[in-house]
């Protein structure tokens, strides 16, 4: 709906001065006796930047809602995420894959920026402060990032995990030019709505997280905020569906989004295959003690052994590891293949950080670094997902291999 049309169904209505110059990257939505000016923009556009500050200082609203959680704001704002990140702690929590996809996304973004000349999210920023300077309240309508990652990644399938992180890295090593005006293409509606509908068709799941749910969020967030005349600064791709959620007749009805804001748990399936695996293999040692004899089940152990621990430890040296991390594989691949508990990617993801502990300059230099493939075993950030990917894969491959010869051996 255009502004034309919004204004004769609304009535009479004082439209701030300079309004009339607005580009089409701005929507605005009047539901009773309220307004929402909704601003999209690209999160790695100087000119997205401009426009924010723009349009508040023009419509002067009662409040100003920013597709921000309070982590992404402080992060953005004090520049201090690197500096607060534990990594021993996120490896603890078993979120390092979660951290790796997040990184790759933002390294993404952040080299996307870097050829324009503007840091990721300064658009987001540039809003909270345009509200200080006018002494205007700000609202944070963002779901918690790490929730949202969780549930992205929790909804895919392993096939779906490999398509996004092929996709993303792909991306990441790609040196193509963007200018722009290729974002200014990016922003307009048919363009974006194409690129929602490949999405969708690609990995439903993932639109449904990323987008849709947060599109719901974002719009109970916004409409929740004080005040006739908000205006709301968020990204081109949540715009229809904020805009046709504020629109529907039934949007003021209160959303629970409750359902929508908590970790989903690892499925069932997982769970029994995680401990299926072992039992089989333990079964099958036992059995083969108690049929074939003490020496053969410790031959078919011996084998379990060297088939987990070898690939594990040389996916270590391939990383490039601290030595303590290599010999720490070779150990841990055959227990913690037992076990769903724990993997061998995260035990020497873990020695690494405590041998070589990632350095301030490792995170900083993570935007440029990440695009080049000699850098993965210079940076000490990015070697220790190498020593959490290359063992771990390792000692999967051990483990089909172990557990195939011991299952063999049973029926001998």
């Amino acid at each position: 709906m255009d502004d034309e049309k919004q204004q004769e169904s609304a009535g009479p209505v004082e439209l701030p001065e300079g309004r009339e110059g607005y580009p089409q990257e701005v929507r605005i939505v009047r539901r009773n006796d309220r307004e929402f000016v909704l601003v999209g923009t690209a999160h790695v556009s100087r000119e997205s930047a401009d426009l924010v500050r723009r349009v508040i200082e023009i419509e002067k609203p009662d409040c100003v809602c920013v597709e921000l959680d309070a982590q992404r704001h402080k992060a953005l704002a004090e520049k201090t995420r690197w500096e607060n990140l534990d990594l021993k702690q996120i490896i603890r929590q078993k979120q390092l894959t979660t951290l790796l996809v997040n990184m790759l996304l933002g390294a993404y973004q952040k080299k996307i920026g870097q050829k324009l000349g503007v840091t990721p999210g300064t658009e987001l920023l540039e809003a909270t402060r345009a509200a200080h300077d006018l002494d205007i309240p700000v609202e944070l309508c963002d779901r918690n990032i790490r929730t949202t990652m969780l549930r992205a990644w929790r909804s895919m399938g392993f096939v779906q995990k490999m398509k996004l992180m092929v996709g993303v890295l792909a991306g990441l090593f790609e040196d193509q030019e963007i200018s722009e005006e290729d974002l200014r293409k990016l922003r307009q509606q048919d363009v974006l709505t194409e690129l929602m509908d490949e999405l969708a068709t690609a990995m439903p799941s993932l639109k449904r997280v990323l987008i849709d749910e947060r599109d719901t969020f974002l719009t109970e967030k916004i409409r929740r905020s004080q005040g006739q005349r908000i205006v709301a600064v968020v990204g081109a791709g949540h715009m229809n569906g904020i805009v046709k959620a504020l629109e529907n007749d039934e949007g003021d009805q209160p959303v629970d989004l409750e359902d929508i804001s908590v970790i989903p748990p690892v499925s069932p399936v997982w769970k029994v295959v995680g401990w299926g695996i072992p039992a089989v293999i333990i079964g099958s040692l036992v059995l083969i003690g108690v049929t074939q004899g003490g020496a053969v089940a410790g031959d078919n152990a011996w084998f379990w052994i060297l088939a987990n621990g070898i690939p594990a430890a040389i996916g270590a040296i391939i990383a490039l590891a601290h030595p303590v991390t290599i010999i720490l594989a070779f150990v841990a691949a055959p227990i913690t293949s037992l076990t769903p508990v724990i993997g061998a990617g995260y035990v020497t993801a873990f020695i690494q950080v405590l041998m070589r502990p990632p350095l301030v300059k490792d995170f900083q230099s993570l935007g440029e670094d990440v695009g080049k493939v000699r850098m993965w075993w210079r940076n000490r950030l990015l070697k220790v997902f190498l020593c959490f990917i290359l063992p771990g894969f390792g000692s999967f491959i051990g483990t089909w291999i172990g557990g195939f010869e011991i299952i063999k051996n049973l029926f001998h």
